[in-house]
């Protein structure tokens, strides 16, 4: 069955919104930008500019490596907490299930990517531009 009310475009808005109010709520700040995109069977949402204040500052000390390593360790482990959260935000919006969902951010540029592989790839109208 397509999804005939919603546009591949408007879903991958729809997606960011929401992975935009998780990160608000749930990490406690919002993302710069954010970016979703649609491929067949997989969900990629790009979020820039996720990094707090005192991350950046962690990522720039000294020892950055070890900050670094930190920053992700903390972030990787939140995530993973909250993994059943995302994955209900993506299947409420797309009626698919996620199979399963990767992870990482760049302390040096302060972007996360998160991938999500599903059951089957959604039933969405496709649009010129979409």
């Amino acid at each position: 069955m397509v999804n005939r009310e919603k546009t591949k475009g408007q879903t991958e808005a729809e997606i960011s919104k929401a992975i935009i109010q998780f990160e608000k709520e749930y990490m406690g700040r919002g993302p710069d930008e954010t970016k979703t995109y649609l491929l067949s069977d997989m969900v990629i949402v790009r979020l820039r500019g996720v990094l707090t204040p005192a991350e950046k500052q962690l990522a720039r000390s000294d020892d950055n490596l070890k900050g670094r390593a930190l920053i992700k360790q903390v972030r990787i482990e939140l995530l993973e907490k909250a993994r059943p959260l995302l994955e209900n935000i993506i299947q409420n919006i797309l009626a698919t299930k996620v199979t399963s969902m990767h992870t990482d951010i760049s302390t040096v540029t302060g972007e996360r990517v998160i991938i999500f592989t599903l059951e089957s790839a959604p039933q969405i109208e496709t649009q010129a531009g979409d």
